[in-house]
């Protein structure tokens, strides 16, 4: 199993830009799919999008596609998820997470990191 960190996250202006990291240690984190969960204030977490273990697939929720993108650097166990154009109702904790198949649903994914809190400013 997998061990993962988020950082990165921090207060950014409506329209502005943030990149959060995903550091991932443990045994065979080449092989996991990853994936990005939010919860905003007060809601469920929701899945974001995800990348699958060699990183030639990712997925996106509509609310996110073409803003957001995940990539991942095995060399380094890392995951990224690069944020452009924030809205304000992007404010939500972000979580990465590891499974063994990409998935869209966030059960699948068997460890989930302590989260880093993203705040967009109107």
């Amino acid at each position: 199993q997998v061990h993962l960190v988020e950082a990165g996250g921090g207060l950014v202006q409506a329209g502005g830009s943030l990149r959060l990291s995903c550091a991932a240690s443990g045994r065979n984190f080449s092989s996991y799919a990853m994936g990005w969960s939010r919860q905003p204030p007060g809601t469920e977490r929701e899945f974001v999008g995800g990348i699958s273990w060699s990183g030639i697939s990712t997925f996106y929720v509509d609310s996110v596609k073409g803003r957001f993108t995940i990539s991942r650097d095995n060399a380094k166990n890392m995951v990224y998820l690069q944020m452009n154009s924030l809205k304000v109702e992007d404010t939500a904790v972000y979580y990465c997470g590891a499974a063994p198949l990409a998935s869209w649903s966030l059960t699948d994914y068997e460890t989930w990191g302590q989260g880093t809190q993203v705040t967009v400013s109107s």
